[in-house]
């Protein structure tokens, strides 16, 4: 994939080391040189002098092929008109906004944005070490699992959570069923129409879980 990322800041700088690292097109954009040190000697993507609200600056970071646009500085505003001009100007088809404000978030969902607010997850993080220090942020921290939402596509409908769970490379772990409140199915359960798989999947097969349940 083509991915552009907004900001060279820790989580940019760290986040673009990763897709570079799977074999991805990547290119970073920031206004100091100076932030491009983060990503290191190994990083063999390119990196773009200027702003991410700049449709020039956009333009020779080459967006019109971009598949994926991320932008993650530390301002919620810049964040935002970065993602318009992305999604609204260069028709990207995905755009991934970092959003510090919570209230916020919902205003960068109806414009058509992934939002990833961290404020609310890190928050969320504590809360479940405060509830009970035995729950875990494993998947959270560990680049070996991830999770997967999945809305049951029609091959699927009738079929038991027993048979679509794949041994040693994903486990559908709730269910999302005509609701935002997941639920955990039992191995009998079936699913249907409406329903949104929550899959716990090992990273390196992603793709392949994906194409078995039609992505």
């Amino acid at each position: 994939m083509y991915i552009v990322v907004v900001g060279c800041g820790r989580v940019g700088a760290e986040l673009a080391k990763l897709l570079s690292v799977e074999g991805h097109d990547v290119v970073v954009i920031d206004q100091k040189n100076s932030s491009f040190t983060r990503l290191g000697e190994s990083f063999n993507g390119v990196t773009v002098r200027g702003s991410g609200v700049s449709t020039k600056t956009l333009q020779d970071s080459g967006i019109e092929k971009a598949d994926i646009f991320c932008s993650l500085t530390n301002s919620d505003n810049i964040n935002i008109m970065a993602s318009q001009v992305a999604k609204g100007i260069f028709k990207v088809p995905r755009v991934i906004a970092r959003v510090y404000d919570p209230t916020k978030a919902a205003v960068y969902k109806a414009l058509g944005f992934d939002v990833l607010s961290e404020t609310t997850l890190f928050a969320s993080m504590i809360r479940d070490k405060i509830t009970d220090p035995m729950l875990s942020s494993y998947l959270i921290e560990n680049r070996e699992l991830g999770v997967l939402e999945l809305p049951v596509q029609d091959h699927l409908y009738g079929k038991t959570i027993e048979e679509l769970n794949i041994p040693k490379e994903c486990v559908i772990a709730a269910i999302r069923r005509h609701t935002n409140f997941p639920t955990i199915p039992d191995a009998k359960t079936v699913v249907g129409r409406g329903d949104v798989l929550l899959v716990v999947v090992k990273t390196t097969s992603i793709a392949k879980v994906k194409n078995i349940f039609g992505f």
